[in-house]
């Protein structure tokens, strides 16, 4: 089963050190780029990201990422 893509484009976020983050897998979520449920009685599960530092991330959009949460440019391809 593939995800549905949310958006072409990653989410710009900025996250704080210490703080766990839960990442939409699924693409269905109207929470994006995280988790509201929307997954349950799929085969997709949140995925989860903590932060190490206050900065921004880029957490895939499209859903397509081979680097977990974070975009790693896969949408430029879809």
């Amino acid at each position: 089963m593939k995800a549905h893509v949310a958006q072409t484009t990653p989410y710009s976020v900025a996250v704080e050190a210490g703080k766990s983050y839960y990442w939409c897998a699924c693409g269905l979520s109207k929470s994006q780029p995280f988790c509201d449920g929307s997954h349950k009685g799929s085969d997709f599960t949140p995925v989860k990201y903590e932060a190490k530092a206050n900065s921004t991330v880029y957490f895939c959009g499209c859903k397509q990422s081979k680097n977990g949460a974070l975009c790693d440019g896969s949408h430029k391809s879809l």
